[in-house]
């Protein structure tokens, strides 16, 4: 097989994988709905941290509040999962195409790594992590597999972003 079908072919599978993931994250999320709102409850209500904090004052006890921010992590994986899963589609689709229309052709897949990154960076990492100090929880902390996320989608994003000659 020659050099360019092979990246090309990785770039789609990797592309693919995010999206399962973000596919059975959110799949998991609606048919377990319980576990992880649960989780959302009690980061945002910051019942969990260090006792004294000083920045318990951030935290948010309204439920209503909860369910929309964990609909808002749900709708957030799925929209990651369909931009992924569609934008691998479309990256197959042209993978015998010359490289300018190759390259055009991976837009919806940046842009699905770019708003996996979003949730699991800046709602996981910033918003949870910093903001309510889930860091502090020991039950209730999310942190290492959130950066496990990151870390996996942004590889996948640089080097499926990388310009294909």
């Amino acid at each position: 097989m020659e050099k360019r079908p092979l990246i090309r072919a990785s770039k789609i599978i990797l592309v693919a994988g995010i999206g399962c993931l973000a596919l059975l994250v959110a799949i998991s999320n609606v048919l377990d709905y319980e576990s992880n709102f649960r989780f959302v409850q009690h980061v945002m209500s910051m019942d969990t941290v260090y006792p004294g904090n000083a920045l318990k004052y951030r935290a948010i006890a309204e439920p209503a509040l909860h369910t929309l921010s964990y609909v808002t992590i749900i709708c957030s994986e799925f929209a990651t999962a369909i931009f992924c899963l569609v934008g691998a589609v479309r990256l197959l689709q042209q993978v015998g195409s010359d490289a300018q229309i190759f390259n055009r052709s991976k837009s919806l897949s940046i842009l699905g790594l770019t708003a996996g990154f979003a949730l699991w960076f800046f709602g996981f990492m910033v918003v949870g992590g910093e903001w309510f100090c889930m860091w502090q929880s020991p039950e209730w902390n999310g942190q290492e597999s959130a950066f496990r996320f990151v870390a996996c989608i942004l590889l996948v994003l640089i080097y499926t972003a990388q310009r294909d000659d």
